[in-house]
């Protein structure tokens, strides 16, 4: 689902070089515009006092703006699966006296987006005095941070027996010398389950978003995806593996040696066998436990092509004397 972008210094109402001093002053005056308590039962009014909040939370925060100003209505194009650590886009409280109280919750996806957190609130009293002025009343929570996800690809192989796995991530972060946006790698030690399916979800706990205002820090979620096999295929926790046979190793019967992701079997194959039916090796599959899946052995009966005069004379004989007729129409 796409993330719509949303322009701060619109809703706002300043320049883009406006400084701090003027974003506070416009956030000021329209907050007190909209604010709940004097726009009772209006929903526009609401939405209008969050996308303030929201706004006035990047531009008076210099490496949020920074950060929002570079990614800009294009941010998607640069996204990446983690926000810049430390970046503090949390929990903040408006304070005044008397009143209702007034909660509400929840920045945008595309401010969680880029920067990470949980949510944020907007609580207060009610309206006498100037709850904004001075900048008085902000009070930080301990917010944990947000979760977040990253692809994992993993040969079928490593997902069959599991183990632990070395993995570079790459994230946002803010060079410390010239206060730009930038790439730096994270790499992390990962224990795989052995059997973990295609679509999984592993978990590492306090990998993901930082917390705020000293909050833990979220989870980091990696979706496994298993890269295709040169020799078998998946279907559901199933692996599948194609053999060919000769038409007189499938109708006399005999035993081969079949590969599996652990180590060659010994498989018998029954007398009659037809092309396309499968033979199973259980617990050979991917999955947990008692769910894990088998290894499905599927004959395929293959029919030589260039044919010696003898092997010709051989197969025109058993034309005439066999007495088996595969169609029933």
């Amino acid at each position: 689902m796409a993330v719509e972008y949303k322009d701060y210094y619109k809703i706002l109402g300043v320049k883009k070089n406006a400084d701090k001093e003027a974003v506070s002053k416009a956030f000021k005056k329209l907050a007190r515009k909209y604010h709940p308590d004097l726009n009772p039962d209006n929903p526009d009014a609401e939405k209008k006092f969050k996308e303030l909040g929201e706004a006035y939370e990047v531009l008076k925060d210099p490496e949020k703006r920074k950060l929002y100003d570079h990614l800009g209505p294009d941010w998607q194009h640069g996204q990446h699966f983690q926000p810049p650590p430390g970046f503090k886009g949390g929990r903040f409280h408006f304070t005044g006296t008397g009143g209702r109280g007034f909660e509400a919750s929840g920045f945008s996806d595309f401010f969680e987006t880029i920067f990470g957190g949980t949510g944020a609130g907007f609580s207060r009293g009610g309206f006498s005095g100037d709850p904004f002025a001075g900048g008085r009343g902000f009070a930080r929570r301990p917010v944990r941070g947000g979760d977040v996800e990253a692809g994992l690809d993993l040969s079928l192989e490593e997902a069959y027996r599991g183990g632990s796995k070395s993995i570079s991530l790459q994230e946002q972060a803010l060079d410390q010398t010239t206060g730009t946006p930038t790439l730096k790698t994270r790499t992390l030690d990962v224990n795989i389950p052995a059997g973990v399916k295609d679509g999984a979800r592993i978990r590492l706990a306090g990998q993901g978003g930082p917390g705020q205002g000293g909050g833990p820090a979220g989870d980091l979620y990696l979706r496994v995806k298993v890269r295709p096999h040169p020799q078998f295929k998946l279907e559901g926790n199933n692996i599948v593996l194609d053999l060919p046979l000769t038409p007189w190793e499938a109708a006399l019967g005999t035993t081969v040696q079949v590969p599996t992701l652990d180590t060659p079997v010994e498989l018998t194959i029954p007398a009659g066998v037809g092309s396309g039916q499968k033979l199973r090796l259980r617990g050979r599959g991917l999955g947990p436990g008692e769910k894990r899946g088998d290894q499905l052995v599927r004959v395929m009966i293959k029919v030589p092509k260039d044919l010696t005069d003898k092997e010709r004379g051989l197969w025109e004989k058993m034309a005439e004397t066999s007495a088996f007729k595969p169609r029933k129409f």
